[in-house]
């Protein structure tokens, strides 16, 4: 089934990450929802929890980009990090609105300030950071290295 992800998705680890990134309503003020990339992703796996495909339609088109808050910098590297270890490494199979995708591309814009190219390799993804985000990409290399 091309529409399933072959080896599934730790909904149950995405949502502690979601969890951890977002700033709460003490500190953010009113929940944005999907205004948010937080609320956005959260919207995401929500809907992947109530139907578990592949894809989420029109998901990249649909990241809030222009969302200016700050996150915690740790927690969105370790959601990477936690993200890239999700990953297929799909490769040429590698769809821009896979819910792995866009989740990342979230973190992505809270972390790095836009949405990164990734071509559908965690290890290409990784020497890309390396060679324009070195610092924030060794942080997330450490943890994901750490990882099982």
């Amino acid at each position: 089934m091309a529409d399933t992800h072959k080896k599934g998705l730790n909904v149950a680890l995405i949502e502690n990450d979601l969890e951890n990134c977002c700033r709460g309503e003490d500190l953010c003020g009113e929940c944005q929802n999907t205004h948010c990339i937080i609320g956005y992703a959260k919207r995401c796996i929500e809907n992947f929890k109530a139907a578990p495909k592949k894809n989420v339609p029109s998901g990249v088109r649909n990241i809030p980009t222009m969302d200016v808050k700050l996150f915690d910098e740790v927690e969105l590297e370790t959601a990477i990090a936690h993200v890239l270890k999700e990953c297929k490494d799909c490769k040429e199979d590698h769809t821009e609105n896979c819910i792995i995708n866009v989740l990342r591309n979230c973190y992505e814009v809270g972390l790095l300030g836009d949405i990164q190219p990734y071509e559908g390799s965690s290890l290409q993804y990784l020497m890309y950071l390396k060679s324009n985000f070195p610092e924030k990409a060794a942080q997330i290399a450490g943890i994901y290295s750490s990882l099982p």
